[in-house]
């Protein structure tokens, strides 16, 4: 509507400047001007009125803009709106949650508590952006066990120059495994992740760093994924000199976020070097290998090196997948003074999980509106297998489990897990026998 004015008001202006009501030269002058001089005086001063106009109306916009964004009206307190994310909102807001029930019959090496319990073991909010078409963020705040305040489980920037290099900064989920990359509750079928990327591979591990990750596609079936990283590392020890890699808990007492170096500082000038290199000859196949390396000790002389291969196969409706992992560490037996403590120097575990995908047509046919065609049954069966201590026979790093299980997805995103552990924990009691089998039920779902 505003450009119609305009224009109307300036066919009003023509129509007087060209019949004489509103002069334009002197009276000496208008007698010298032909009609097509004056036409041309007439063009150049409406051109002028134009440019007024928009100029006026870029000004206005502006001010609007302000006004939305805080940035007018509201002294110094309006700049905390000053952001873009505020004025032209963009970022996205999801997460997932987790709740449980746990029945054991006794403490395992991982469960200390033998009551019946219901936890609220993850709340996790998440948050990305894109910022352009080659540049995102993406943000995870994790709240464990309902307690605490959130911690900030990864946070990058990720810059895409194209499909086989994009560059990557910030707090980094490290490719030691493929499970630490896709831990998430909802993903996985069973309630408690597996033994091996607790403590052989301590999860979740992350650290700040930078490095860079991308896609080939050698042939029209197969891909190669990598991914490259100069991380954080490691910490050994507290700052009173207290080892914190032991039989009992692994490498999990290590990782960067649960030391105490100077708000989560590195103990050493050195950096850690962590990558992964995928294969898929064809879609159903995934193989992966992976490795890390950092120093752990303040003199930069002890190494922490950690080695995994993992694996995924399936076809139709079943699924093998599993990973294996083994970590040394250069005299971790020994304290900073060189007295023998006992801490491990080598430790192994792995696991394996069968998983067959199922809707029988009858139950369908019975609810067919609970029991869709995104629903989905899952029996599963894992096996892990972790010792912390490779030197040492029967410690209390032991640990053998078998878990058989069944879950229930009504869409992908939301599942209803039931499972029946069977732990078998050699000497950690001596010839006892340890009584620590049970049921845990679970719900988790992404929102």
């Amino acid at each position: 509507m505003k450009y119609m004015s305009n224009v109307f008001v300036i066919g009003i202006m023509a129509g007087l400047l060209l019949f004489g009501f509103v002069p334009i030269v002197s009276a000496e002058e208008k007698n010298e001007l032909t009609l097509e001089e004056r036409i041309e005086k007439i063009e150049r001063i409406a051109e002028e009125f134009v440019e007024h106009e928009a100029a006026e109306e870029r000004l206005k916009e502006l001010r609007e803009r302000e006004l939305a964004a805080g940035r007018s009206k509201s002294g110094s307190g309006g700049l905390v709106y000053a952001r873009p994310g505020y004025s032209n909102p963009r970022a996205v807001l999801g997460g997932y949650m987790s709740t449980e029930f746990e029945a054991l019959a006794g403490p395992t090496n991982v469960r200390r508590n033998a009551n019946n319990s219901f936890d609220v073991p993850r709340f996790v909010a998440l948050l990305y952006s894109d910022i352009t078409d080659r540049t995102r963020v993406a943000v995870e705040f994790e709240v464990e066990h309902g307690i605490g305040e959130a911690e900030l489980e990864f946070a990058v920037i990720d810059h895409s120059f194209a499909e086989w290099i994009n560059f990557r900064a910030g707090v980094v989920l490290l490719p030691v495994g493929k499970f630490n990359l896709v831990h998430d509750d909802p993903l996985n079928d069973l309630t408690q992740r597996p033994e091996v990327t607790i403590r052989v591979i301590p999860g979740v591990l992350r650290e700040p760093g930078a490095g860079f990750f991308g896609t080939f596609y050698p042939t029209k079936l197969s891909k190669i994924d990598y991914e490259l990283y100069v991380t954080q590392g490691m910490n050994g020890f507290s700052l009173d000199g207290t080892p914190r890699i032991t039989n009992a808990s692994g490498l999990a007492g290590a990782r960067w976020q649960t030391t105490d170096i100077g708000a989560n500082l590195d103990n050493n000038m050195g950096q850690a070097f962590v990558g992964r290199l995928a294969y898929s000859p064809f879609l159903g196949v995934d193989l992966g290998v992976s490795g890390y390396h950092s120093k752990i000790d303040p003199d930069s002389e002890r190494s922490l090196n950690i080695g995994a291969v993992d694996w995924g196969f399936q076809r139709g409706p079943w699924e093998f997948l599993g990973e294996a992992a083994m970590s040394w560490m250069e005299d971790n037996d020994k304290d900073l003074d060189g007295r023998f403590v006992g801490n491990p120097e080598r430790m192994f575990g792995w696991y394996g999980q069968l998983n067959y995908h199922f809707m029988p047509e009858f139950v369908k046919t019975l609810a067919p509106k609970y029991f869709t065609n995104n629903s989905i049954f899952t029996g599963v069966f894992r096996i892990d297998d972790v010792n912390t201590n490779l030197d040492v026979v029967g410690h209390e790093g032991d640990t053998f489990r078998l878990t058989p299980g069944l879950n229930f997805r009504p869409t992908e995103d939301t599942v209803l897990k039931f499972e029946y552990q069977f732990n078998f924990e050699p000497h950690r009691i001596g010839s006892r026998r340890v009584d620590n089998n049970g049921v845990i039920l679970s719900l988790a779902t992404y929102f």
